[in-house]
């Protein structure tokens, strides 16, 4: 992952101009975290990496199983302390689809 600066430096070296505090700003529109260190993951990563459709993790987010901040209309971000809580103690409806899933993938969202 890369910081908002080294990401306006690479695109400057390609030959496109954007500043990084206009970098950071589409990065946050878009759901994704800025700070060096990583914690939030957006609902798009999170289905990506559990071989799930984007629906049903954002249907987790509606339900309330899986706690999320929702920065703007079409995106949340969910930290990964609330990751872990949901992954340890899934809701009784979707214990067994939790328990199906590949713990090397969760281990690697979980940390």
């Amino acid at each position: 992952m890369y910081t908002p600066k080294q990401i306006a430096f690479r695109l400057k070296r390609r030959g496109y101009h954007r500043t990084a505090s206009a970098v950071g700003r589409k990065l946050y529109s878009l759901g994704y975290s800025t700070r060096p260190v990583l914690d939030n993951y957006s609902c798009r990563e999170i289905a990506k990496n559990l071989c799930v459709p984007l629906t049903t993790v954002v249907y987790w987010v509606r339900q309330g199983w899986l706690k999320a901040k929702k920065p703007c209309f079409n995106c949340y971000q969910i930290k990964n302390r609330d990751l872990k809580q949901f992954f340890n103690n899934p809701p009784q409806p979707i214990r067994h689809r939790i328990a199906d899933l590949d713990a090397q993938v969760v281990q690697y969202l979980v940390g």
